[in-house]
């Protein structure tokens, strides 16, 4: 069964408040920190109601979930203090994620700020060594992530993460954690040439070694080196290709994390789109939301069709005029979805729908007609 599910937060009653917003979307697997991921404030584990969270997620059909390491972790870093904090505090969370009974634990391999990229990968190695060394749960695996490219961040090709791999003795302990919208603002082409580019990971370093897939859409042109995700089906790479990740017979048995960025208006009320996403992805809307979704879609497909646009095109056009113009910027900031909201709003297409339902719609019609007649 195709394993989907969410970033949830690991807060109050720890792992059984994850398990149970995980839940309220549909998921079958999800992706946790196991404190805030800004800092390395951690609360006793014992204390993380860690034995009612596993009873849950028994219960709801969650077979592995997946631990995020805090962005702050820093194994490229040059400076002293950086560097022996980023390998105490890791060595801490794989303990921690093993107490959880969580086998991948996802980490931003490093940068190398002031330095260069040979010194970063070698740094990087050699943390990850004195890492494994000093830890005795070999049943936790650290899979390090594919970056976007930005800044001097490692693991922008695959041949970065390779040469890393090879250089840690322990490297059975080692897999990768492969982000699209990180492939994508890399320079992979996932979209035109999606089979090119496993094949091409296979070749440097080898498709078994994929532990997670973490699932986004990109705000960016192939190649822009910028990180910045943005809901299934609106942005550059889109939900057809997202779609097809999914559901590639070499990544099946793979979980699949969405760590796509909450929207709407009034930051206090935002909510993200994973509940609409998960059931697009397992082709289960209907059952979901019910058959009305499904014609409140297609009312929206007629609609556009009467203002004589295509809804996704649309959301491509406005990303590359927030980019390129900064006057129309200035005079108009909203984003794309906000903009496609605030359109649907004024037609009054949906007056007793809340702005999260009315986004699900939009974010279900940025996915195709197709979608709904396979």
């Amino acid at each position: 069964m195709l394993k989907i599910g969410s970033h949830v937060s690991f807060s109050d009653k720890g792992l059984l408040s994850a398990a149970k917003e995980a839940n309220t979307y549909g998921s079958n697997s999800f992706m946790i920190y196991t404190g805030a991921p800004q800092n390395t404030r951690r609360k006793p584990i014992d204390s993380m109601y860690l034995e009612e969270g596993n009873e849950l997620m028994l219960k709801n059909g969650v077979e592995e979930i997946v631990v995020h390491a805090p962005y702050i972790v820093n194994l490229g870093s040059y400076k002293a203090n950086t560097y022996e904090l980023a390998i105490s505090f890791l060595q801490e969370e794989i303990r921690r994620t093993h107490a959880i009974g969580v086998k991948n634990i996802v980490l931003h391999p490093g940068a190398y700020t002031d330095m260069d990229a040979d010194y970063g990968i070698q740094r990087i190695a050699d943390g990850l060594n004195d890492v494994l060394e000093g830890t005795n749960e070999t049943d936790v695996n650290i899979a390090l992530e594919t970056m976007a490219g930005k800044g001097t961040e490692i693991g922008r090709t695959f041949e970065e993460l390779a040469r890393i791999i090879d250089k840690v003795k322990h490297n059975e302990r080692l897999t990768i954690c492969v982000d699209t919208c990180h492939i994508h603002d890399a320079g992979y082409d996932i979209v035109g040439d999606l089979d090119g580019v496993l094949e091409e990971f296979d070749r440097i370093i080898g498709l078994s070694r994929i532990g997670v897939i973490h699932l986004n859409d990109s705000k960016n042109p192939r190649g822009a080196g910028k990180d910045r995700h943005t809901p299934l089906g609106s942005g550059f790479i889109g939900f057809d290709t997202i779609n097809r990740v999914v559901h590639h017979e070499r990544l099946q048995g793979l979980p699949f994390i969405l760590e796509t960025p909450w929207i709407g208006k009034d930051v206090k009320t935002q909510r993200p789109m994973y509940e609409v996403e998960i059931a697009l992805l397992r082709g289960n809307v209907a059952e979901r939301f019910g058959i009305e979704f499904l014609s409140q879609v297609e009312e929206l497909h007629s609609y556009f069709a009467t203002q004589e646009m295509d809804p996704r095109v649309f959301v491509l056009d406005i990303w590359n005029l927030l980019k390129n113009d900064a006057k129309a910027k200035k005079a108009d900031p909203r984003e794309p979805l906000e903009r496609l909201y605030d359109m649907v709003l004024e037609a009054n297409l949906f007056p007793d729908l809340s702005e999260e339902g009315m986004n699900q719609r939009i974010i279900a019609c940025l996915a195709g007609r197709e979608i709904f007649t396979k």
